[in-house]
């Protein structure tokens, strides 16, 4: 089963689909935001093209692990995606997973920091979604 992550943020959503396995999570793009109905048909089109199965939603919680403001956002979309793609859609904690990803761009591969920007998204919706098939496989 192929599962698609999505790090939804205000200006972009960066997106990773897994392998058939559910084992592996690959970045495959960075969505441009311009509206919920122009964000909701890119996904679509991603959801046929690799017959996603599920969607993982990466949630933003405050470190204390509560919801705030952008995690708020983040549940309206997805709750819409929900409904729209009539697909399991499940939210999945990604506290600290955009600062990893940064971490790893300037300390393992040393990317400037315009590059950074074009594939930071990415790579967290990676991260997001490695972490999820992660812990499919250990329950």
């Amino acid at each position: 089963m192929r599962v698609l992550g999505l790090d939804v943020g205000d200006k972009t959503i960066g997106v990773a689909i897994s392998d058939v396995s559910s084992t592996i999570a690959q970045g495959i793009t960075t969505i441009r935001r311009k509206s919920f109905v122009e964000d909701v048909k890119a996904i679509e089109e991603i959801v046929k093209k690799y017959s996603v199965e599920k969607v993982v939603v990466g949630l933003p919680k405050n470190m204390n692990g509560s919801i705030g403001p952008q995690g708020e956002k983040v549940i309206k979309f997805g709750e819409k995606l929900r409904e729209v793609l009539r697909i399991p859609v499940v939210f999945w904690d990604e506290r600290l997973t955009t600062l990893q990803a940064e971490r790893f761009l300037i300390e393992g591969v040393d990317m400037s920091r315009g590059k950074r920007k074009k594939v930071i998204d990415k790579l967290a919706a990676t991260i997001i979604l490695q972490s999820y098939l992660d812990s499919q496989k250990n329950s």
